[in-house]
């Protein structure tokens, strides 16, 4: 049996993982097996989205009306109803349904109908609280196929010291960083020296610790010193590689792209901080809340050749990474002197040389400005990234 559910967090509270790692607890303590435990990225630019646009989907032995029933009796109790924007879903499958629908989800747009005419089409068990979107990410998560899969240690809190400061010593973060990466990554920024898996809100998760395998995200976690946790579970996720992205140049609105080009206007900084440059005719934007990311994307000068990955949102691309695939050369705007006559030089035209203003004498060499980027990757800050982008660590 393959159990979904999405939606039942908000921005003041909850966690969908912690209510599917509750339910699985719950299965394993009465005598069935829990096989997988899957957490669902699925498209970053929904509007609607609560808070990480996430399901999850559990995989058990369990029979399909105690599943069904066991899982709605959790959400009934743990959902956060109160809130506009929840409306949990719950889905119950014998089989995988076909994986189209997801792939949708993943980098296009679901509507509630077309999620419940193919719950009908495969004979799911399923419920739709409120306005019934969850039903999206559940179905969504049932049908996920990952042929690139990463891990997720996921340390649940107490449920009665939700809304407190977390307790944690923030030297065992950056040990564990040093000990297990590039195995694990977002764990820190050693840039701004600051703790990134651990979130800031109500909800019930203590940290994340993000890598290749369950093994190594479990070693990463032996490193941390925290408040004790009520219990821990690793997921199996599609975050961190880049599965949303479409490797296009027919842009639409909320998608997210890969695609080459070439700088065609300088990078200009805007009001807030935010830097904007063009890439065959796409405005492409590094907002504010990248930080020291827009100081590579400074660094693009006209004629470099570029691989953009971002979102295109507003008719702009948010640029979430670029790989810097050529340089383009950058000629000194001063003049050299003479060799000759001792006078001053003036530009032949571009990559021509120079010649002598009084004696017509002519220097064929270019002298280049030494750039500060070379030709590779750059990306945004952990604290900046998405669930689904890919850390350039993954790229080898």
């Amino acid at each position: 049996m393959l159990l979904g559910i999405d939606d039942t967090d908000s921005p003041n509270g909850m966690c969908t993982t912690y209510l599917g790692a509750l339910i699985a607890r719950k299965l394993r303590s009465s005598g069935y097996f829990v096989n997988n435990m899957r957490l669902v990225r699925l498209n970053p630019n929904v509007i609607w989205k609560t808070r990480g646009n996430a399901g999850i989907c559990i995989e058990t032995n369990a029979p399909k009306e105690y599943l069904f029933s066991l899982a709605c009796e959790y959400v009934d109790k743990y959902a956060m109803f109160d809130c506009e924007n929840t409306n949990p879903g719950v889905v119950v499958v014998e089989t995988k349904p076909p994986a189209d629908f997801y792939q949708k989800a993943l980098r296009e747009f679901c509507t509630i109908e077309e999620a419940e005419e193919r719950l009908n089409e495969i004979g799911a068990l399923y419920k739709g609280y409120k306005n019934k979107r969850g039903l999206i990410g559940s179905l969504a998560a049932v049908s996920s196929v990952l042929p690139d899969k990463t891990y997720e240690c996921l340390s649940y809190r107490y449920f009665d010291k939700c809304g407190t400061p977390r307790e944690f010593e923030e030297d065992g973060f950056f040990e564990c960083e040093k000990a297990t990466a590039p195995n694990t990554w977002d764990t820190v920024d050693f840039k701004l020296h600051k703790v990134i898996c651990i979130p800031h809100g109500k909800d019930p998760v203590l940290y994340g610790i993000r890598g290749e395998s369950p093994e190594f995200v479990r070693e990463a976690a032996g490193y941390l010193k925290t408040e004790e946790p009520e219990f821990i579970q690793v997921w199996e996720t599609n975050q961190g590689t880049d599965a949303h992205i479409i490797h296009s140049r027919e842009l639409f609105e909320g998608g997210s792209f890969c695609f080459e080009g070439v700088v065609d206007s300088a990078p200009e900084t805007q009001r807030g901080g935010h830097v904007s440059f063009g890439v065959d005719g796409v405005k492409c934007f590094a907002f504010e809340p990248t930080k020291y990311f827009r100081d590579a994307v400074r660094e693009l000068v006209v004629g470099d050749k570029v691989i953009i990955y971002g979102s295109y949102q507003n008719g702009v691309m948010n640029v979430e990474k670029f790989y810097l695939a050529e340089t383009a050369s950058v000629e000194k705007r001063e003049s050299p002197k003479c060799p000759v006559c001792g006078g001053r030089m003036t530009s032949a035209g571009k990559g021509k040389g120079y010649k002598c203003r009084d004696c017509s004498a002519r220097i064929r060499e270019v002298d280049e400005v030494k750039r500060n980027i070379s030709v590779g990757w750059y990306e945004v800050p952990p604290g900046s990234r998405r669930h689904l982008a890919k850390p350039v660590c993954r790229f080898g």
